[in-house]
């Protein structure tokens, strides 16, 4: 039996423009994690990525009204599920 959780499980990097997820949880716990979720990014928050730099980093996410940009390396513990 397959655990389609796992596979249905992204990071900021895994995004296309345009694509949406829902924050499922925090892989670890850091201050810039804790930054993100004083931010709103808690789970359950919908997302969308709205923009990429030239070079894919930063990202512009869309969620709650308003645009935040992040570095998908900086932002790694974020776990993201496909909608």
């Amino acid at each position: 039996m397959t655990d389609t959780s796992a596979s249905n499980t992204l990071s900021l990097a895994d995004l296309e423009i345009g694509d949406e997820a829902r924050v499922g949880e925090y892989g670890e716990a850091s201050d810039y994690c804790d930054r993100l979720i004083r931010m709103g990014l808690i789970p359950g928050t919908t997302i969308r990525l709205e923009r990429r730099a030239p070079l894919g980093d930063p990202v512009e996410i869309r969620f709650r009204g308003y645009a935040l940009v992040l570095r998908p390396r900086e932002a790694g513990c974020l776990r993201l599920e496909r909608l």
